[in-house]
């Protein structure tokens, strides 16, 4: 006990639920630091009492301008645990500082909706945007929500309600470990349209198959052959999780001209191509009906990715695809460069139309472009190429060509024939770092 800075995790119940260890600590302190309810707790305290509400740098540059004062740092819960303990260890000094923790509050909610908790996935929309949560929910079958006063329990329902995701069951603990605690089991339906207490942690629980519907009546469907490539589905679209290389006929797409969307065995190498990491900002430039931008998330989910498309309808088929797959992205219409401004600085740029302004284009992306990253172009004719390899490489980047020229069995009374696919070129250009250790191929050349 003989750390300077001491953060104490408490639970609802207040002063009560201490331990006999973190209550001497409290005793013994010089200053005595938390929030309004924390502090309330402690009215007999006679130290110096700082009030935590002008940010943890304030109460951080506080703490280390009190000289040799014992300070307890008073939190909610476990510290360490989306808390306050874990900066301060940081910015201070790890042997400057100790942890008492209390129980988490995500602790007591699986313990009072009786779930084990070693497999749950702990998410949180406290203070963050509520934005590509859909696709972090639907990797699991058990999930923590950390909550706020904005993106509440009736917000965050309303939100999974948009994607179809009413597989999932929530519990809402409230006050937990303290004497008005709540909690209860909804529907989805029904966490919406209450209002629970600010205190609160969500549960969702996966306790049915799911699937969002591949409506054929919608105008963007599928179309004709769809049964095909979804066998076995029922005329639904799973709900996940899926496979590198979703089946083109899952896609809303437009009609009658089918077959604007990035092929299948060509969005596979694309996601290759663009070597995507967690963490990473992707650009996808003619989103089309966004079956990049999907499939790279549903690959690597901890991806932001901004999409930009010009045609109207096909932006429609997109958002509709949103919601079918669940994957929660910004998509924007316009007809770039205009409207890429808004964007966050690219780790990766797919480009799957450009609407005669490729060189232009390019030149915008490569300004924006992070050290390393890459930029993969798919091209359907020689004029696209031609420019694509011709202003990469004035750019400075490494460029490398892969010509990807398939074909799919098609039957043909009892026989089977091949029909094969309209050949596509991927030029991907890398620069920076990696392309330097060769990561990127041929410097000035191809290797298609």
């Amino acid at each position: 006990m003989d750390r300077r800075v001491w953060v104490v995790g408490i639970g609802d119940d207040g002063a009560e639920g201490l331990s006999e260890r973190a209550r001497r600590l409290i005793e013994s302190a010089d200053v005595l630091a938390g929030g309004d309810r924390q502090l309330g707790f402690f009215p007999d305290f006679t130290g110096e009492r700082w009030r935590v509400q002008d940010g943890l740098r304030a109460i951080a540059e506080k703490i280390r301008a009190a000289g040799e004062r014992r300070v307890v740092v008073l939190a909610s819960g476990d510290p360490l645990f989306y808390g306050i303990g874990s900066y301060l260890a940081k910015v201070i000094g790890r042997e400057k500082v100790a942890v008492e923790p209390a129980v988490s509050s995500v602790q007591l909610a699986f313990a009072r909706a009786g779930l084990a908790w070693q497999d749950a996935a702990i998410l949180s929309v406290h203070g963050r945007p509520m934005r590509g949560l859909a696709q972090r929910v639907n990797r699991h079958d058990n999930v923590a929500l950390l909550t706020d006063d904005v993106n509440t329990p009736a917000a965050i329902a309303k939100y999974l309600l948009s994607f179809g995701m009413t597989e999932y069951r929530a519990f809402v603990g409230e006050h937990l470990g303290g004497p008005a605690e709540r909690t209860g089991w909804y529907t989805l339906e029904e966490m919406a349209d209450r209002a629970f207490d600010p205190l609160n942690v969500v549960l969702l629980l996966r306790d049915r198959p799911g699937a969002a519907p591949a409506d054929a009546g919608t105008g963007a469907d599928a179309g004709a052959g769809a049964g095909a490539g979804l066998a076995g589905t029922g005329g639904m679209v799973p709900a996940g999780p899926w496979p590198l290389g979703i089946p083109d006929e899952a896609f809303a797409q437009r009609k009658p001209d089918r077959g604007l969307i990035t092929k299948r065995e060509v969005r596979v190498l694309c996601l290759a191509e663009l070597a995507l990491r967690p963490g990473a900002v992707l650009w996808d430039i003619g989103a089309c009906t966004g079956s990049v931008s999907i499939e790279a998330i549903l690959h690597t989910p901890d991806i932001e990715v901004c999409a930009i498309e010009k045609n109207a309808e096909d932006l429609e088929n997109l958002r509709e695809n949103q919601r079918r797959f669940r994957t929660d992205f910004v998509a924007v219409h316009s007809r770039a460069p205009e409207g890429l401004e808004s964007f966050p600085d690219p780790d990766a740029i797919f480009i799957g139309g450009s609407g005669g302004e490729l060189a232009h284009l390019l030149e915008v992306c490569a300004d924006r472009l992070r050290p390393g990253g890459r930029i993969v172009v798919s091209a359907a004719t020689l004029e696209t190429l031609a420019t694509a390899q011709r202003t990469l490489l004035s750019l400075g980047f490494s460029v490398s060509i892969h010509l990807i020229q398939t074909a799919r069995s098609r039957p043909i009374l009892n026989l089977t024939r091949l029909e094969g696919m309209n050949p596509v070129f991927l030029v991907t250009a890398v620069r920076g770092a990696e392309a330097e250790h060769g990561k990127g191929g041929q410097a000035h050349g191809t290797d298609g």
